[in-house]
């Protein structure tokens, strides 16, 4: 009979809370942060907490907060997580469990020796602790090892770390942490969150390949921070990347995006985070952390940007947010920003279908030409990695990482004996030299490189000419050869009257083989004229309904719905131009409702060639750090 009741009673909770949530703050998403256990600590104090709370959620509207259990060898008690448990959801708040697995994380993010005994018993102690107070609990991003002592070189034996570590970290997935969190809980939900790192993650026993179906669900970091002073150099992109990315590795179960205010040199650098990830179509946003929310808003920000007129208004921001009950707050503190660029988005979210994007293949734990494609995603070619060849696409673009798949070249075979073209990188050609490649055409990476400034198009897109432009500066590049006439330049670097390719083809079966030479400086794809930068774009974005004409660091984000976006990354206002098929021959600003009328572009025939689909272009302006929003008609 008691159980019955405590049933019952825990199902008028759950039918009292549903539409409390369901109201929601925002249309399209939710909006949660994440507390650590220092934060939560101080939470006993009812007091603390509530003057805190105030500040927060009287600049940005939380549907959720995660309150870490344990970090640092810190563990927050019982009575201190029910209290504030009990402050958040009487606010309406909806409350889960957290887990930071690290040691020292000052110390080099110092985490568990997992060959260790004791360190193991501490593990599982608490993931059982975290699920018994909790029924969705989720893992920081330091669920891996760096260890190196002398008992994880003598459990490694003849094995290299990468793969030491990938199957020690699946292990403790299953038998310290899901297992017994479930064996105490069998309701929980056990969810990891992977950092921004991805193309490194075998390095340290992040196992996307086997987790993701160990845990309930996945979670991503989108954080970027500043490309060029941070170590990691990650570009903007990514931000959309990544989630993507993981949402194909476990689709519908990667819950969020997780963005900190961390590293950033300027304050539109931060909502260029937030906007991404929820350009990615993230279910939910996670702002890291509680405290990092009530960290002034920086001087110098305030000084350089008041006034300034982007998608991120620094006046506007600054104005008084008003509140429920009518009253207004004046916004002081970092969760201000973080308000503002959410509801900016939040306006047109919903209008936006599926994302879309030209496929490409990075199989699990593999490296090769690291983070490239968010480079490519900078330069306006909307990028959509999976964990699996995708032989369903028609265009595929492959890095350097696709060499660890031993059956890569049989692959590229299918899929141009089945009339779909493959855009190679310089990297993958040089990995797959001696490999089967040759089968296809006889490129050779000779080793040695070339110092350029000059391009040549061999055709101009619309005219049908040959035109010559040049670089902001010099870009290094491999020095690819070939046999004449049976491969082709589509553009070639000039060099002190010799030309190597930049964009090279090559006929097979029924298709063609693309091949683009990648700088020894991702950066200096930035570099590439414009007009060089519009015939890769043609050639890679032949399956998508618009792309993007201008310089690079303008992005192009596509949905499935005739909706897109174009962002600019770019510290000055922008021309772009954008091409989209001809059955488009108006372009609706979602955001102004303005229209744009197109012009029609007549694709002339090119000898020896398929003349092209007539397209049609809107000329467009983009302010700096800004973006725009456009519905098809």
């Amino acid at each position: 009979m008691l159980k019955c009741i405590r049933m019952y009673v825990w199902l008028a909770l759950v039918v009292v809370s549903v539409p409390c949530y369901a109201a929601g703050n925002y249309q399209n998403f939710k909006v949660s942060v994440y507390a650590t256990a220092r934060d939560v600590s101080q939470m006993a104090d009812v007091n603390w907490l509530e003057a805190r709370w105030n500040e927060i959620s009287g600049q940005i509207k939380i549907d959720k907060i995660y309150l870490e259990t344990f970090r640092d060898v810190t563990l927050v008690d019982k009575e201190t997580i029910a209290k504030a448990r009990k402050f958040f959801e009487d606010r309406g708040v909806e409350v889960a469990g957290g887990i930071t697995y690290t040691i020292a994380e000052s110390n080099r993010f110092k985490t568990f020796c997992y060959t260790n005994p004791e360190e193991r018993a501490k593990a599982r102690e608490v993931a059982e602790y975290t699920a018994r107070l909790f029924d969705e609990v989720i893992l920081d991003d330091f669920f891996f090892t760096n260890c190196k002592c002398e008992s994880c070189i003598k459990a490694r034996g003849d094995k290299s770390w990468s793969q030491f570590r990938l199957g020690l970290m699946k292990g403790v997935a299953e038998e310290l942490v899901v297992g017994p969190a479930k064996k105490v809980n069998p309701k929980v939900k056990m969810v990891i969150k992977y950092p921004n790192w991805y193309e490194h993650f075998q390095g340290c026993g992040f196992n996307l390949e086997a987790e993701p179906k160990i845990f309930d669900g996945i979670y991503t970091g989108t954080e970027t921070r500043d490309p060029v002073y941070t170590d990691q150099h990650l570009q903007q992109y990514e931000s959309y990347l990544i989630f993507r990315y993981f949402e194909n590795i476990a689709p519908g179960r990667n819950g969020g995006g997780w963005v900190d205010t961390g590293a950033i040199q300027y304050m539109d650098r931060y909502a260029e985070q937030l906007w991404l990830t929820l350009f990615s179509k993230a279910p939910e946003l996670t702002l890291f952390n509680f405290s990092r929310l009530l960290k002034p808003i920086p001087a110098e920000y305030r000084a350089k940007w008041q006034g300034r007129k982007t998608s991120f208004d620094f006046s506007t921001m600054m104005k008084p947010v008003k509140q429920a009950d009518g009253t207004s707050v004046k916004p002081t503190t970092m969760a201000r920003p973080a308000g503002y660029a959410i509801e900016q988005v939040d306006v047109f979210l919903g209008k936006l279908g599926k994302p879309i994007g030209i496929k490409s293949y990075k199989p699990y734990h593999s490296t090769g030409e690291d983070f490239l494609h968010n480079y490519i995603g900078m330069c306006g070619i909307p990028m959509d990695l999976m964990p699996e060849f995708p032989s369903e696409a028609n265009m595929i673009f492959l890095t350097e990482s696709a060499k660890f798949d031993s059956a890569i070249v049989d692959k590229i075979k299918g899929h141009l004996m089945a009339g779909k073209p493959v855009m190679i990188t310089s990297g993958l050609l040089r990995a797959l030299q001696g490999k089967g490649i040759e089968d296809i055409v006889e490129l050779q990476c000779t080793g040695e490189k070339a110092v350029t400034k000059k391009f040549w198009r061999r055709r101009d897109v619309w005219s049908g000419s040959g035109s010559t432009y040049e670089s902001k500066s010099e870009i290094v590049i491999p020095e690819i050869k070939y046999l004449t006439n049976d491969s082709w330049e589509e553009i070639s670097c000039l060099a002190s009257g010799i030309g190597y390719p930049i964009l090279h083809s090559a006929d097979y079966a029924k298709s063609r083989l693309y091949v683009l030479t990648i700088p020894d400086n991702f950066g200096d794809l930035y570099n590439l004229p414009a007009e060089v930068l519009t015939q890769i774009r043609e050639v890679l974005t032949q399956d998508l309904y618009v792309r993007v004409d201008g310089p690079s660091q303008v992005a192009l984000f596509v949905y499935d719905n005739d909706t897109f976006i174009v962002e600019s990354f770019l510290p000055e206002t922008v021309n772009v131009k954008i091409v989209t098929d001809k059955r488009i021959s108006k372009l609706r600003d979602v955001l102004s409702s303005k229209e744009l009328a197109g012009k029609v572009l007549i694709a002339p025939p090119v000898r020896g060639q398929t003349p092209g689909s007539d397209k049609t272009a809107f000329d467009v302006k983009i302010k700096p750090h800004s973006y725009r929003v456009f519905q098809c008609e």
